[in-house]
């Protein structure tokens, strides 16, 4: 049995002693650096693939919509426009769909469909998830390579002198895009990428 009276034996030399150390640092800051490499990460990466898109004058962009209505941008100089590039089988576009149809209520919009199929597999598509903004189909790509487009969700913002005032890559919220369009409407410029923590889909080979 074990006398309680008998001193323990001292740790040999070289022996690790127990840490004495005092309180580390808090945990959030090391959480903090982190999430700031992420943001930069992420960042880079959508400025980097943000790079081809249009700047300055918008392209041209006219043709019939799903309606057979003639579309043109330039008839819309003097206010705002929001031009939005998506597909029907883009995951992330349809997460947009519902926030670009609401701006479309009550703001000057055109969006362009990608390798979406035929006008009326689009007007389809469009019907049966309760969609209505205006649609011109792009089945191979040229009006995207046009506007330097290699990825959906994009959407520029078209000022009222037809000259591009932001561009995003990826996710975009409603609010966000809806402040880019009142910026331009201002005479602002906001050219930038996408909102933080969002992707965007490459186009279909």
């Amino acid at each position: 049995m074990r006398n309680d009276d008998t001193p323990s034996t001292p740790p040999r030399s070289g022996q690790p002693r127990p840490s004495q150390s005092g309180p580390g640092r808090p945990r959030w800051r090391g959480w903090l650096v982190n999430l700031a490499l992420v943001v930069l990460v992420i960042a880079g990466v959508d400025w980097w693939k943000s790079r081809p898109l249009a700047r300055g004058e918008a392209p041209p962009l006219a043709g019939l919509d799903l309606q057979g209505q003639w579309r043109d941008l330039r008839d819309v100089r003097g206010e705002p426009v929001l031009v939005h590039f998506w597909g029907s089988w883009c995951p992330l576009c349809r997460l947009m769909e519902g926030s670009v149809d609401a701006i479309a209520a009550d703001q000057r919009v055109l969006t362009v469909a990608l390798q979406s199929g035929e006008a009326a597999e689009i007007d389809a598509y469009l019907q049966d998830n309760g969609l209505a903004f205006p649609v011109l189909s792009d089945p191979d790509g040229a009006i995207a390579r046009r506007w330097g487009v290699q990825g959906v969700p994009a959407s520029f913002i078209i000022d009222g002198e037809g000259r591009i005032a932001a561009v995003t890559v990826g996710l975009s919220s409603e609010p966000g895009l809806r402040f880019r369009l009142w910026a331009a409407g201002t005479g602002a410029s906001l050219d930038s990428v996408n909102e933080p923590g969002t992707a965007s889909g490459r186009l279909p080979r």
